[in-house]
């Protein structure tokens, strides 16, 4: 996981800080069960003539570029956080440069839910951002639809193991532009050569703390998604359907 260890972004600089990842609330939510709808994600559930479709998907990224951020705006429940206090132990390993106001960190997950239309709901799961939690992503990514991979234009390799992971696993995933007030402002097709992205994959721009700018970019993360599986089921049948 690291071809993309030697990718660019122009002129633009990689070091500086990444800003806001979401408020510390080590109050994790015991019952968040209750309040999640009794369909796994992934799965159907009929209601009288309707159909409640539940989809899970993830948030990735480094580490400090808004993953926590992002979950706690748009969930329309209280948000699942697995936040820690940062220690002076974690600092051997956690990259803090420019983001001394980050005072916790995710170490399991953060778990929301919105729901984009009647009987369309999305289950999120924030992922880690550091390395040593990469253990949990493949636990995580069983089931989901796609992905969203955050990224700050400052920091920009800081969001290219996301990129190769879900690469490598056929999981469709958008890059969302975390547009910090701080940072300078590129184009879509700027962040998408920089990543070098393979061709079709969506880069939006956003503002993770934003509830309707999250949400647009959930939507095109299922559109796109549900092009992708689309087309791999009508290639897994094509030839079987040409034979006939």
């Amino acid at each position: 996981m690291g071809h993309h260890d030697n990718r660019t972004f122009g002129s633009a600089g990689t070091s500086g800080s990444a800003g806001r990842a979401g408020d510390a609330d080590t109050d994790v939510e015991a019952d968040v069960e209750a309040d999640a709808p009794d369909a796994e994600p992934g799965t159907v559930e009929e209601d009288g003539e309707l159909a409640a479709l539940a989809l899970k998907i993830l948030v990735a990224g480094g580490f400090g570029v808004g993953k926590t951020t992002l979950v706690g705006a748009v969930s329309e429940i209280r948000p699942l956080r697995t936040e820690e206090q940062l220690s002076e132990a974690g600092e051997l390993v956690d990259d803090t440069g420019g983001v001394a106001q980050k005072t916790t960190t995710t170490v399991a997950m953060d778990f929301g839910r919105i729901t984009i239309r009647s009987g369309l709901s999305l289950y999120l799961f924030g992922t880690p951002g550091q390395d040593r939690f990469w253990f949990l992503w493949d636990e995580l990514s069983t089931g989901a639809l796609g992905a969203v991979v955050l990224a700050d234009t400052r920091r920009l390799e800081d969001c290219f193991p996301a990129v190769d992971y879900f690469e490598h696993r056929r999981i469709p995933f958008v890059v969302a532009v975390n547009c910090f007030t701080e940072a300078r402002r590129y184009g879509a097709h700027d962040v998408s050569r920089a990543l070098d992205l393979e061709q079709g994959t969506p880069v939006v721009l956003c503002d993770a703390r934003d509830k309707d700018s999250g949400k647009e970019v959930l939507i095109r993360l299922v559109e796109y998604a549900g092009r992708v599986h689309t087309a791999r089921l009508l290639d897994s049948v094509g030839p079987q359907a040409g034979s006939v």
